[in-house]
């Protein structure tokens, strides 16, 4: 006979003494769970963390808010028992879509710069490009340099020496009929190719909602653009509000169309392989 059937069983009150752990329920936001020792009841909204540990946020019908210790089996589901364990972080995704609303090339490596450039007026409107189509260069291998004003274009040309797989895209500012810019941007041959928006500075190519504002504000002419903005804006100085500019834009989206169109025709202009013709000068004009 053995030891179970002499004495019964001699293990059974030690094995029914074991607790069985409390099942582990992830806290999803909104799961409605009640704490064992205080009897709150709330939805996950959120965590913390402290030197002494993580917390979970819970909020009461009320929309009253209490901190709890994330213990095990401190809490109740359905008058059971559970541990609450806190979301596992999610991967970032990986965006099928550049800033430009182009496909993203993931692992993109830049390419050697063409011999090819585009050139904007000032680091503002750079700031933007790069902001904006800063992927597609990049894949493309075009470099944006900015000219320190459109009165040095005719210099720029010279020392460039525009050709065959040498050209130029020009960027411009307030390009309109009968504009000095205009004026400035006529004749330039056959690989030096210009676009341009209608707006008085590339700021007020960003939309206003994406700054939160109704519409740009008219400044008189004579008054300095940017100040006379920044002024009648309450936004501090020019440099304040360049910050104000660059940060709301995050995508071509928020972006005039005048401007989009202009800058997609120069990166076009600049990668697209040369023509026969090209070369006796027979090029896109």
């Amino acid at each position: 006979m053995g030891t179970r059937d002499r004495y019964g069983d001699i293990f059974a009150g030690h094995e029914r003494s074991k607790k069985t752990p409390a099942p582990r329920v992830t806290a999803e936001r909104d799961l409605v769970v009640e704490d064992a020792a205080s009897g709150f009841c709330g939805a996950v909204v959120g965590f913390d963390r402290s030197y002494d540990g993580e917390f979970v946020k819970l909020e009461d019908a009320r929309g009253a808010v209490r901190l709890f210790a994330l213990r095990e089996a401190a809490f109740l589901i359905d008058g059971r028992p559970v541990t609450l364990v806190r979301p596992a972080a999610a991967a970032p995704k990986q965006q099928a879509r550049s800033a430009s609303g182009s496909t993203r090339v993931a692992g993109l490596r830049a390419r050697v710069a063409k011999a090819s450039r585009i050139w904007v007026e000032g680091v503002h409107d750079a700031a933007l490009v790069e902001r904006v189509w800063g992927h597609d260069l990049r894949v493309e291998g075009v470099v944006v340099e900015h000219l320190e004003g459109l009165d040095n274009l005719a210099e720029r040309l010279t020392e460039f020496e525009p050709g065959p797989g040498r050209r130029v895209g020009v960027l411009v500012d307030h390009l309109v009929t009968g504009s000095k810019e205009t004026q400035l941007t006529t004749g330039l041959g056959p690989h030096v190719l210009v676009t341009g928006h209608p707006y008085i500075d590339v700021w007020q190519a960003v939309r206003p909602a994406a700054l939160r504002i109704e519409a740009w504000p008219q400044v008189p002419r004579g008054e300095d653009w940017k100040t006379g903005v920044c002024r009648r804006l309450g936004w501090g100085t020019p440099q304040d509000g360049w910050r104000r500019v660059y940060d709301a834009v995050e995508s071509f989206r928020d972006l005039e169309a005048p401007l989009i169109g202009a800058v997609e025709r120069l990166i076009d202009f600049v990668t697209e392989p040369d023509r026969p013709g090209d070369a006796a000068g027979q090029g896109p004009r």
